[in-house]
């Protein structure tokens, strides 16, 4: 019996691997990221830079705005971290800008300015990081809070400023004896070189309200309140010293209004 042949199958060739779709092709995940953080592009009709700089450009006319713009492009240039002179100038621009806006309305109400101090002494004691095991008055924890105790320091003295330049001389004093008690709620840091901005705080308060003194002159009711606020702020600082005696002399002290204010 003749022995039967079988054909033998040929290998099937694989067929070369077709190109991608570009629809389907997957995209990488910078390349997802990347898209979504691409700005957008703006209608022409509409230029958020003009807004932003009329918005800034109010009753100062705009003399601030250039500050700030170079602060920013030396930032954009250099960015490496800020100095101790550029930081305290920077934060005195900002402050001013706020100013701008209606200065005078801002600046007698004592509610925004109870505001303001209370948000900056909260930021100094964000600051601090308190999971360490070392203490958290430390000279480590003061470079933490050192700008925000700067930004305190410089509120204090722009807006105490403010209101002496409005002749809100009662405001003056008001707001100096509060801020005197923010100031007090501070930290007070381990070592004693570092409590100087505290100090700082205290001698420009004083000296606000000093000047207010020299041109106001209270009722009998109001200036016993005042001499009693001023005893109390003295326990915390000599800097009010004065102040209780200026006021004294404007009252007309005797020994019989001392005892009262004791």
């Amino acid at each position: 019996m003749a022995a039967v042949c079988h054909p033998r199958r040929a290998l099937v060739e694989i067929p070369a691997p077709q190109p991608k779709i570009a629809a389907r092709m997957r995209r990488s995940y910078l390349e997802i990221l990347s898209a979504r953080l691409a700005p957008s592009p703006l209608p022409r009709s509409r230029n958020t830079n003009t807004k932003r700089l009329q918005s800034l450009d109010l009753s100062m006319g705009g003399m601030w705005r250039g500050r700030i713009d170079e602060q920013c492009e030396k930032m954009d240039e250099h960015p490496t971290p800020l100095s101790k002179q550029q930081l305290v100038q920077l934060i005195r621009s900002l402050i001013l800008v706020e100013q701008s806006h209606e200065p005078r309305i801002m600046a007698s109400d004592l509610k925004y300015l109870q505001e303001d101090l209370q948000l900056k002494k909260a930021n100094v004691y964000r600051s601090i990081p308190y999971s360490r095991f070392g203490s958290n008055r430390d000279a480590h924890c003061y470079r933490k809070a050192y700008p925000h105790l700067v930004a305190f320091k410089v509120s204090c003295q722009e807006w105490g400023q403010v209101l002496l330049r409005n002749k809100e001389w009662d405001i003056v004093l008001e707001y100096s004896l509060m801020a005197w008690r923010y100031t007090t709620e501070l930290p007070q840091w381990d070592t004693a070189s570092h409590n100087a901005l505290k100090e700082q705080c205290y001698s420009i308060l004083a000296a606000h309200s000093l000047a207010a003194l020299q041109h106001y002159r209270p009722e009998l009711t109001r200036g016993r309140e005042l001499l009693r606020r001023l005893k109390m702020a003295q326990l915390q600082s000599q800097s009010i010293v004065p102040c209780m005696e200026e006021l004294q002399r404007i009252m007309g002290c005797t020994d019989d209004l001392s005892m009262d204010t004791k």
